[in-house]
């Protein structure tokens, strides 16, 4: 019960926003006629059960009047119960969509808001597989959350409508046993109430470890598609070290955890289904049972024999309902706690950055980056780079050097604030523009002006201002492919992909680069090449460079570099004038 009302309580928290958003005309609208038609079909059963009588009477009484004007009643309750049935699956499958359109927008922006998609990876949370909650579990969640909650009030208005005739017809029908008739009021009702219990504790009882099985098979899934995936994006890589053997092992073991929990599902399953089939197939015969002695004594005639076994069938499905949708109740419960699980883990990696023990950054306003009293940490606590006092001159170039796993990138990562393992503050000029560009650039999929803009709007920049760029960084064969839509990360090298990475950084100016070896890639010549256009065209921009390559050394006013010092690097200057004023002490 504590399980049931928990989730109950997580759904409600996950769907309720939609009906109270800037949609909730739309949505509450179409859930109101999804419901009126819902409501509107359970009356037409109860005037087709009430038909029953009325037409199989005529029947065995041979009344031909009767049976055609029953024969015409049917035909209007059966067109009226066709049109409405089409236009609530239209209307259900509209607001499906409508809803899933809010969900998906709404969990876009908190994964994509200030960096949370990253530090979800930061905190081990990269298994999460956001894809798939967002694409398939979203998805699933509106429709099956829609189909339960509608059916569930079906069965609820059913049994309400039902109840009240098959009371009725206990009393035109008494229960008979052996010729001998016993008053009990009611007994079709409590006849129905007892094999409805009994039917769904046994269903409970054989099915509820698919609810964890179902949780484990999405996860299972998604592991696997996820690794399919990161095999497409390094296919190079793996061709080269003829690592396919390794890969095919790899992907088969996680693929045989998908096979492994399918077996357990198929074997849970087939005993449920074979339990919840008999229960269904006895309930067609159940009521018949109950009545026949009637019938044979001419208590009741064909046609009450049939509509109590229509009514009681009504109040049997209606009781039955987590017995017939407990594979769906299994797996919509999984879909709940993933999507659960999904919300924490934004909620955990948005608050991240506001904890006590943050690095914090923050606008202020002079012309340089302040680091005061920094302590980077590693996401297991060990602390990696102090800093205290210093800062990053405008129109200062700084060549930051180190050992491999000093924390080099990380320092990037902290004063663009996608850091926040550690504390202290950087200071950044407030309205700066800050531009980091990584050994390796991201380029969305789509045309090359779009990726080279990136991430401005592909129009955000004319033709002859891409081109120019493009042929500045040494790419003029790339300036009438502008327009081509490709997968510009594989279809172009790394020193390419580094290259127009510098381009992009020409055409939006930044008042402060930071190059994380953004020219590893390229010989010597074409590196100095592109610091010197860097230099010529964007005279004011303050750029810090890490790299390794002596020959960087005459492109930088200034030389800092990650000495150890205890459990720690610090921040040491090189260059005699930089050194002269920039402490930069170690706080913890």
């Amino acid at each position: 019960m504590n399980n049931l009302r928990s989730t109950l309580a997580i759904v409600w928290r996950i769907a309720i926003p939609y009906f109270r958003s800037e949609d909730k005309v739309a949505g509450r609208s179409l859930l109101a006629a999804v419901i009126a038609i819902e409501l509107s079909l359970v009356a037409i059963d109860v005037l087709v059960n009430q038909w029953y009588n009325r037409f199989y009477n005529a029947l065995q009484d041979r009344n031909w009047s009767t049976f055609t004007w029953e024969l015409g009643v049917f035909i209007v309750l059966a067109s009226v119960s066709v049109a409405l049935s089409v236009y609530q699956l239209y209307l259900n499958q509209w607001l499906q969509i409508r809803w899933r359109q809010w969900m998906t927008r709404v969990y876009l922006s908190q994964w994509l808001d200030r960096a949370n998609h990253y530090r979800m990876q930061l905190k081990g949370d990269a298994a999460d597989n956001p894809d798939q909650r967002i694409a398939d579990d979203v998805q699933m969640f509106v429709e099956k959350t829609l189909s339960i909650t509608i059916g569930l009030l079906s069965s609820i208005v059913t049994l309400a409508s039902f109840v009240v005739i098959l009371w009725g017809l206990s009393e035109a029908a008494p229960l008979t046993i052996g010729g001998q008739e016993f008053a009990i009021p009611g007994y079709l009702v409590w006849a129905a109430l007892i094999y409805a219990i009994f039917g769904t504790a046994l269903t409970h009882w054989i099915g509820s470890p698919l609810v964890n099985l179902s949780f484990q098979q999405q996860r299972f899934e998604a592991d696997f598609r996820f690794n399919l995936v990161r095999v497409r994006e390094n296919s190079e890589q793996i061709a080269l070290l003829r690592g396919e053997h390794a890969e095919r092992g790899r992907l088969m073991d996680r693929f045989g955890s998908v096979i492994d929990n399918w077996y357990n599902i198929m074997s849970r399953t087939k005993r449920l289904t074979a339990f919840t089939a008999s229960y269904s197939q006895a309930a067609v015969i159940f009521p018949f049972i109950l009545t026949a002695p009637a019938y044979f004594a001419g208590k009741i005639q064909l046609g009450g024999m049939l509509q109590t076994s229509s009514a009681f069938g009504s109040v049997q499905k209606a009781l039955s309902f987590f017995v017939s949708a407990y594979r769906t109740l299994a797996d919509w419960r999984a879909i709940v706690a993933r999507l659960d699980g999904f919300e924490m883990s934004i909620e955990s990696a948005a608050t991240l950055s506001s904890e006590p023990q943050t690095v914090g950054v923050v606008d202020h306003a002079g012309d340089s980056i302040e680091l005061a009293q920094l302590l980077l940490k590693l996401p297991n606590g060990l602390p990696l780079i102090a800093a205290d006092g210093f800062s990053i001159k405008s129109s200062e170039r700084t060549l930051l050097t180190g050992p491999s796993g000093a924390g080099k990138s990380t320092l990037f990562r902290a004063i663009a604030g996608v850091w926040p393992f550690g504390s202290g503050a950087i200071s950044v000029p407030a309205h700066a523009k800050l531009m980091m560009l990584p050994q390796r650039p991201y380029f969305p999929i789509g045309t090359l002006q779009a990726a080279i803009v990136y991430p401005a709007a592909p129009d955000s920049f004319s033709v002859e201002q891409v081109k120019d760029a493009v042929a500045a960084v040494g790419l003029p064969q790339l300036a009438d492919r502008l327009d081509e839509d490709a997968h510009w990360n594989r279809m172009l090298s790394l020193g390419e992909q580094q290259r127009l990475g510098m381009a992009r950084a020409l055409l939006h100016g930044p008042q402060y680069l930071f190059l994380d070896e953004a020219t590893a890639s390229l010989d010597e010549p074409s590196e100095a090449r592109l610091y010197r256009v860097i230099a010529e065209r964007l005279p004011q921009t303050t750029v810090v460079s890490i790299g390794h390559r002596s020959t960087l050394h005459d492109f930088h006013d200034r030389k800092v570099e990650l000495i150890r010092e205890g459990d720690r690097f610090t921040l040491r200057p090189t260059t005699p004038a930089a050194a002269a004023d920039a402490p930069t002490g170690g706080a913890e």
